[in-house]
């Protein structure tokens, strides 16, 4: 049985703070990718799940991701039976901003670095 959800917090390359409101017994870690002002990609860990899973998660998998101070909020319903999802991968920009796109990988404790 899954435990409920936990909350975390990070900040990507531009200082933009994140909240994290994951199951334990899923989520490895969160990167967020965004594209720089000279134009190159950066890559970030966003948060790091700091407990190994307990237990084997649930077949439903809840992730929100949210961006205090701006419109920035996600959550990523997932049900998945038979458990073989081990990364999603979600690009968005910030409301209100354009051209301004942000991509976040969620990875499943079970994925290998």
């Amino acid at each position: 049985m899954a435990r409920h959800n936990r909350e975390g917090h990070g900040t990507d390359q531009q200082g933009q703070e994140y909240l994290v409101s994951y199951q334990p017994d899923w989520l490895r870690q969160v990167k967020v990718t965004r594209t720089l002002s000279n134009g190159r990609q950066s890559t970030k860990t966003l948060y790091r799940n700091p407990t190994s899973p307990e237990h084997d998660p649930g077949s439903r998998v809840r992730t929100r991701i949210a961006a205090p101070g701006t419109r920035l909020d996600f959550e990523i319903d997932l049900i998945d039976p038979q458990r073989v999802v081990k990364r999603i991968t979600v690009e968005t920009t910030f409301p209100g901003r354009s051209g301004e796109s942000v991509a976040f990988v969620i990875s499943d404790a079970r994925e290998e670095e």
